[in-house]
């Protein structure tokens, strides 16, 4: 650190300011990872104490095993094997020597141009093979094309690797038919979101590796233009169908058709928020029989208002309020949010309250985005460019009144508990949803400026083991938020 605060005191040529552990504990310790312009002192001085307390409990070549395994390359690509498979298509074990070389030139410095990148491997070869620097180039020859071609390799991968499912998706939305592909297609995303939703997700599934949990999804939308920020459509190497688009499949949603549900009958003045529902058992008469809802715990709460009803998912309550409603006029509503059902609301009676048609994690997350935006609904934009006035769909009133319900921490507290992972220090609307024998987890919310979707499940429909909403989507849900929310505000509209 001295020696580089000398450094630049005198304008000359500097050196870093980190360890190679310093370094590794900034990769380990997200509150002293790297955020904008660079770390700021306190960060600096944590790096510090914290590398020596590593120091003393790691050797050397355990701290650079961990180091090698998470530096980040760009995109996905993530430590020397991830560089080493996209490069190169071996694992490093199997690199030569001039492909070592190359990897750990870029260890230094992954986005340097091509020619940089192979001036230095040329060096690091003549230090492996301990020739002096002022031998013949013979040892370099054609490092550079070499290097040109890896690179570009990497950045295939980084552009295939970060949103594959909506990367074709423009591709067929820009080629004309019968025509070629533009070379070039400017999306909407935002390449920090995107990363941080993957990670996200991963990380979650990699905790629920022993509940059978494969799959996973997740969409940021931005609420003002409706541009999609995040497109996530598969967990990759969690997935035995990494090919499907967790994004626009189609799955029950569970509870998290209960804020649109609540809001039209708010909306129609069937019902305030300070109304009480009765939560007792009850038999329901329809033309295929008794139909008889039960919550979630099998537990009854007797008379709650439609705050604490909305906030803590009781079903009862929801299928109380659909009869009033009525399912034809809730999937007419649902149509007008952009949620076409496959049959009419009749067909899926009472049930429809709790999740029974299908739907696609888009069209849902941007049900909720119109209420983010007092009601008003417009189509999701996939381009630059794309963003359309919408209409009004809700009552802004009651789209106002759901957000404040789905904010409201102490209404979820019956089901939810005081302290849950959605309690954000800024503020948010969330509800989350399982749908029947634990196939699908969802967790949809918003915050003053995004609207973030998670499904958790699997994408063949197999059950989960033991994985609610609060358990498997609504963790990724919170580090998302957290992550979006980190330096930018949110408050109440």
């Amino acid at each position: 650190v001295s020696a580089a605060a000398w450094g630049r005191l005198f304008h000359r040529s500097t050196r870093g300011a980190s360890t190679l552990t310093m370094q590794l504990v900034g990769l380990l310790d997200a509150d002293l990872r790297v955020r904008g312009s660079g770390r700021d002192w306190g960060q600096k001085i944590g790096q510090v104490f914290t590398a020596a307390e590593l120091e003393r409990h790691w050797r050397k070549d355990q701290i650079l095993e961990a180091y090698l395994n998470l530096v980040p390359f760009r995109g996905d690509v993530v430590g020397i094997d991830a560089l080493s498979r996209t490069l190169f298509g071996k694992a490093p074990q199997g690199l030569d020597a001039r492909e070592a070389a190359i990897t750990a030139a870029l260890v230094r410095a992954p986005n340097a141009p091509a020619a940089k990148v192979a001036q230095r491997a040329c060096g690091v070869l003549r230090d492996m093979q301990g020739r002096p620097s002022t031998a013949s180039d013979d040892l370099c020859a054609g490092l550079k094309p070499q290097t040109a071609a890896a690179l570009q390799r990497r950045e295939f991968a980084v552009s295939e690797g970060i949103a594959p499912h909506l990367g074709r998706k423009l591709i067929a939305l820009r080629t004309p038919q019968g025509g070629r592909a533009p070379a070039q297609i400017r999306s909407t995303l935002d390449a920090r979101i995107q990363r941080v939703a993957q990670t996200a997700l991963l990380r979650a599934l990699g905790e629920l590796r022993g509940r059978n949990v494969q799959d996973g999804a997740v969409i940021v939308l931005d609420n003002a233009s409706g541009e999609v920020r995040a497109w996530v459509g598969s967990s990759g190497d969690f997935s035995a169908a990494g090919e499907v688009d967790g994004v626009t499949a189609l799955r029950q949603p569970g509870s998290t058709l209960k804020p649109l549900l609540y809001a039209q009958a708010i909306a129609e003045r069937r019902l305030t928020a300070a109304s009480l529902l009765d939560d007792t058992p009850t038999q329901i008469p329809t033309a295929s029989g008794l139909y008889i809802p039960q919550n979630y715990d099998h537990r009854f709460k007797g008379w709650v208002s439609v705050r604490t009803a909305l906030a803590s998912s009781l079903n009862i309550p929801a299928v109380r309020t659909l009869v009033m409603v009525s399912p034809e006029a809730f999937a007419s509503e649902l149509q007008t949010l952009g949620l076409p059902l496959a049959q009419p609301g009749d067909y899926y009676g009472y049930s429809l309250a709790l999740g029974a048609a299908e739907v696609s994690l888009r069209d849902l997350t941007n049900a909720y985005r119109a209420l983010a935006n007092g009601g008003r609904v417009s189509p999701v934009a996939l381009l630059p460019g794309q963003q359309s006035a919408g209409r009004q769909a809700i009552d802004p009133g009651a789209a106002w009144i759901i957000g404040d319900i789905l904010s409201d921490p102490n209404a979820r507290a019956p089901t939810f508990g005081a302290d849950s992972l959605l309690a954000t220090r800024f503020w948010t609307a969330v509800k989350t949803g399982t749908s029947k024998d634990m196939r699908d987890n969802w967790a949809v919310g918003w915050s003053q400026r995004y609207t973030v979707g998670v499904w958790v499940g699997n994408a063949a429909g197999a059950p989960m083991h033991d994985v609610s909403g609060v358990s498997g989507a609504a963790p990724v849900w919170a580090a998302v938020m957290r992550a979006l929310h980190a330096e930018l505000p949110s408050r109440q509209p």
